[in-house]
C-alpha cells in the first residue's frame, strides 16, 4: 500500500510542478504556451523489461534485442490495457481454483494456465470468427479427436473441466513431439504442422527463433506477460481489494437421466433462472435436452447462498493480487 502512496504522492508533485509552469507563464504568448505545454496531466511510463523470465521452470534470455523488444511490446500493452486486465485478474479468481487442479493433475506446467487467459480472457461462452470455442478455444474437429461431444444439443468445448482435459491432451502431445513448453505453446496457436514445418525449413530449434506470422510470434510472450503481471498487479499499477475480485461459487453434480422438454420450467423446480442455469452449464446449447435411453448428463447446480456477494467470507486465490 505504500508503494501506492508513494505513486500518488509523486503524480501530485508532478502535477504540481506543471501547474505552477502553466501560472508562471501567463504572460506569455498564448499561442507558444499552447504548442508547447503537455496535453494531459498524466505519466505513461514505459516498463521496464528484466534480462530474463522463467516460463515452465525455464529460463527465457530476454538480452537479445529482438527478443527484448518483443517483450516489450506485450509487457506495456497488458500494463495500459486497463479495463481488460483488471478484468481478467478479477475473473481468475473465480476460475483459476478449477483449472489448476486439472493441470497439475495432467502433468501440465502451471504456467499454461495463461494460455487460456490469452486464448479466451476467461469467457466461458467465448467464440472467434473461426468457429474456435471456450476457455481454451478449441475448433470443432480438434475437440472431437480429443474426446468432446459437439452436436446440436451440447458443445463440451463449452464445459470448462472437460475441454481443459482436451486441452491437455493436445500439449502433451506437442509436448512429446517438441520437448519445449515455449515451442508447444507456440503450437497451440499456429498448430503443430506449421511449427514443425517451420522450424525444418528453418534450421532452428525453438520457436524464439522463428519468423512466424504476427499473431504466432507475439503468442508466447503474451502468455509470458500475463504471467509476470498477474505475479504482481500492484508492481504494474493496478490496485485490487478483496471485494473487487469475482468470487469462485460452489455447485454440486445433479445426473439427468430423463429428457428436459424446457430448461426455463426445469431451472424454476431448482429454484433458479433459466440464465443461472444456462450459466454454470454453457455447454448447453438449446432450450431443451433429449436425452437418449442409457445416456446421462451431469450438470453443475450453484449453491445458492454462494449466489450472493457476501463480504463477510471474501475468497482470495492469490495474496499478490491484492494491495497491503
Amino acid at each position: 500500500m505504500m508503494k501506492v502512496q508513494h505513486y500518488v504522492i509523486l503524480f501530485g508533485i508532478v502535477a504540481g510542478f506543471l501547474c505552477l509552469a502553466f501560472v508562471g507563464l501567463g504572460s506569455t504568448d498564448s499561442q507558444s504556451v499552447e504548442a508547447e505545454k503537455p496535453k494531459v496531466l498524466s505519466l505513461t511510463v514505459s516498463v521496464s523489461v528484466p534480462e530474463s523470465m522463467s516460463f515452465c521452470d525455464k529460463d527465457i534470455d530476454l538480452t537479445r534485442n529482438d527478443m527484448r523488444e518483443d517483450m516489450d511490446r506485450e509487457l506495456n500493452a497488458f500494463t495500459y490495457y486497463h479495463s481488460t486486465t483488471l478484468l481478467l485478474i478479477k475473473r481468475a479468481n473465480k476460475y483459476f481454483p478449477i483449472l489448476e487442479p486439472i493441470l497439475k493433475e495432467e502433468g501440465i506446467p502451471d504456467d499454461l494456465k495463461y494460455l487460456a487467459v490469452i486464448e479466451s480472457h476467461l469467457n466461458t461462452r467465448a467464440l472467434s470468427p473461426a468457429k474456435a470455442a471456450g476457455f481454451w478455444q478449441l475448433m470443432p474437429a480438434t475437440a472431437k479427436s480429443y474426446g468432446l461431444v459437439i452436436d446440436e444439443q451440447v458443445d463440451e468445448r463449452y464445459h470448462i473441466e472437460k475441454s481443459t482435459r482436451a486441452a491437455c491432451k493436445y500439449l502433451k502431445e506437442a509436448y512429446r513431439k517438441y520437448g519445449d513448453w515455449a515451442t508447444v505453446s507456440a503450437s497451440y496457436n499456429g498448430g503443430m504442422g506449421r511449427i514443425s514445418g517451420e522450424l525444418k525449413s528453418q534450421q532452428v530449434d525453438t520457436t524464439f527463433d522463428l519468423l512466424l506470422v504476427e499473431e504466432t510470434s507475439r503468442y508466447v510472450y503474451r502468455i509470458m506477460a500475463a504471467r509476470e503481471i498477474f505475479s504482481n498487479p500492484p508492481k504494474y499499477g493496478f490496485v485490487l481489494k478483496k471485494e473487487n475480485l469475482y468470487q469462485p461459487i460452489g455447485t454440486k453434480s445433479v445426473e439427468v437421466k430423463a429428457s428436459i422438454d424446457n430448461f426455463a420450467t426445469y431451472a424454476k423446480t431448482l429454484g433458479l433462472t433459466y440464465a443461472q442455469l444456462k450459466d454454470f452449464n454453457p455447454w448447453l446449447r438449446d432450450r431443451k435436452l433429449i436425452i437418449r435411453p442409457g445416456k446421462t448428463y451431469v450438470l453443475d447446480i450453484p449453491n445458492k447462498e454462494d449466489l450472493y456477494f457476501d463480504k463477510e467470507h471474501l475468497k482470495v486465490h492469490n495474496k499478490a493480487w491484492l494491495v497491503d
